[in-house]
């Protein structure tokens, strides 16, 4: 049997081969921009997992395990946050130089960054059904909206435990759940955070009024979904103890 090597294991070959920039004369900044965005999809397919695993949690009413699960989403998403810098050093001309070589491509044909949006709740047509075709959503984001929402299990597992929301931050605590709860609120916000940073940085290379690739509004089509939040309920609870609305 062949000795696993670190090359072979991480299929280095094959991974550092599909960097396949299309400008030409090749753009030395092109390089840059794909291994951010193949980056992504791969921290992408990692959150998906374990938001897979934070569902079944969840669903068994194990919030110790969900809590862990959220934990490391959270870690991840500041990994993806923190790489888009490096797209802060390529200068609007030298993007221009090599832009028109990405054709039809957009980020918002994302299939993870839908499924994702859908397994963490979010199922309303403007943020999922940008990826129709042909009248019907991909099988994978079909999959994700088929399965309960994030925070609705989360409610009826603190339903279970025989208390409400307003109690996990009113009660004599702190209550376990308060924590999974703000973990939670964490993982929002660090995706807000992210769909902000796109925003800018988009903003930055090709100015917030110009169209995207693919057909899209460029910034501003990413700066609507901004304040999207998948767990709403777990926000509104401030507002009932400030007495708000």
């Amino acid at each position: 049997m062949t000795d696993v090597t670190y090359p072979s294991y991480l299929a280095l070959d094959d991974l550092l081969s599909l960097q396949r920039p299309r400008s030409e004369p090749e753009h030395p900044d092109e390089l840059l921009f794909i291994v951010v965005h193949q980056s992504s999809e791969l921290w992408f397919k990692v959150i998906i997992q374990q938001l897979e695993a934070v569902l079944e949690d969840l669903e068994t009413g194990d919030g110790d395990r969900a809590l862990w699960h959220i934990q490391r989403i959270n870690t991840l998403m500041r990994i993806v946050a923190a790489q888009l810098s490096s797209l802060d050093t390529l200068p609007p001309q030298r993007f221009l130089q090599f832009r028109g070589f990405l054709g039809a491509s957009s980020g918002q044909q994302s299939l993870q960054f839908r499924v994702i949006g859908a397994l963490s709740g979010m199922r309303d047509d403007a943020f999922i059904g940008a990826l129709r075709t042909g009248g019907e959503i991909p099988a994978a984001v079909q999959a994700a909206v088929a399965r309960p929402r994030l925070e609705d299990l989360f409610v009826q597992l603190v339903a279970r435990r025989g208390r409400t929301l307003d109690v996990l931050y009113t009660g004599p605590g702190p209550d376990p759940l308060f924590f999974l709860a703000e973990a939670l609120l964490e993982y929002d916000q660090a995706f807000q955070r992210w769909r902000f940073l796109h925003v800018q940085l988009v903003e930055r290379i090709i100015g917030p009024v110009t169209g995207g690739t693919g057909g899209s509004m460029g910034a501003r089509q990413l700066a609507q979904s901004v304040n999207l939040r998948f767990f709403p309920q777990l926000w509104a609870v401030r507002a009932q103890l400030f007495g708000g609305t």
